[in-house]
């Protein structure tokens, strides 16, 4: 991958895309698994999810699990 991008970047292209971090991952030439923890820290730093929804919800919306 040529382009720079940030971890804050990539994880917000999880939230606006709608596309499963593995395909994010995937586009940006970084592992998930990688791109999963990054994206599950930013969940539990924001207590949940867009607009204040469960941190259950806004995994399960992007194709994780809590555990």
């Amino acid at each position: 991958m040529g382009s720079k991008y940030t971890k804050r970047d990539a994880i917000a292209l999880v939230d606006s895309s709608g596309k499963t971090v593995t395909a994010v991952a995937r586009e940006l030439g970084i592992s998930s698994e990688s791109l999963r923890g990054w994206y599950r820290k930013a969940m539990a730093d924001r207590g949940g999810g867009q607009s204040g929804e469960p941190a259950s919800l806004a995994l399960s919306r992007v194709g994780l699990s809590e555990t």
